[in-house]
């Protein structure tokens, strides 16, 4: 089956995990997952493709790079278990998006609302570097995302990679005219023609927060605009959640968002 023809984001999240399209990625996550890193050396690593996690009614994209090699390669769930991800879920939670501010398992009960956040790339690169080929392999899962999430109105892209890629993935880049095309710099925003707002912003990486490039003022700002666009979540989407639907039982008994908003 097509990656596009999977009728729900569960089934893209299965495709995803048992992906071997990138041979290097995936020698390297494996190699990763059994030369851990000291401090996590009692974790049973993930070491597989990251799937896309949030809300499947979403009006927030956040696109990232990729997993981190000791973050979400490790905890099985994108932006969890790295400085990375303390930023991002810390904005989230700020602004109304996530139920908590942090996040360090996919066994942790964070549950994203009105958000679902993905990556350009679903395996940890070396040297956070995928090639062009591995995102262009990789690119069919972030379509396939997009095309089933449609409610999504904002999008938040980190760093000029995944900027270009969700360009690419929904087909923008190749509608628009190069002149015509959105630029990447941080706090950019543009407009669509279909009424989609693409945010860039700069990525929470160490390099960049450790070296002032990207500062909490800066970062909150992106945030505060999204929430500013978006306005309050839906009554009818907050009675629904309040009432506990939308849920389904996890693998070990407790009670998870379905499709995808929790742990594996």
């Amino acid at each position: 089956m097509s990656i596009h023809n999977h009728p729900s984001l569960k089934s893209v999240r299965r495709v995803i995990i048992s992906c071997e399209r990138c041979p290097r990625l995936r020698v390297y996550c494996r190699r990763i997952a059994t030369q851990k890193k000291l401090e996590f050396r009692d974790w049973k690593y993930w070491g597989r493709p990251v799937p896309g996690f949030g809300d499947s009614e979403a009006r927030l994209m956040v696109v990232g790079l990729a997993p981190a090699a000791h973050g979400g390669n490790r905890t099985g769930r994108v932006f969890t278990g790295d400085s990375s991800g303390d930023w991002l879920y810390e904005a989230l939670h700020r602004f109304g998006f996530a139920s908590r501010p942090t996040a360090v398992s996919r066994h942790d009960g964070l549950v994203l609302r009105d958000c679902y956040v993905n990556a350009a790339a679903r395996c940890a690169p070396p040297d956070n570097k995928p090639t062009p080929d591995e995102l262009r392999r990789c690119r069919p899962y972030l379509e396939a995302e997009i095309d089933l999430l449609r409610r999504v109105r904002v999008v938040v892209a980190l760093g000029r990679v995944a900027f270009d890629s969700w360009l690419k993935a929904s087909g923008w880049w190749e509608k628009l005219p190069p002149a015509g095309r959105p630029r990447f710099a941080h706090g950019t925003e543009t407009r669509l023609p279909d009424g989609t707002i693409l945010i860039g912003s700069f990525h929470p990486s160490r390099r960049n927060t450790n070296t002032g490039l990207l500062t909490r003022p800066m970062w909150h700002g992106i945030f505060r605009r999204a929430r500013r666009l978006l306005g309050p979540e839906p009554e009818r989407r907050a009675r629904k959640r309040r009432a506990g639907r939308g849920t389904m039982p996890g693998d070990e008994g407790e009670r998870r968002p379905w499709p995808l908003n929790g742990s594996t």
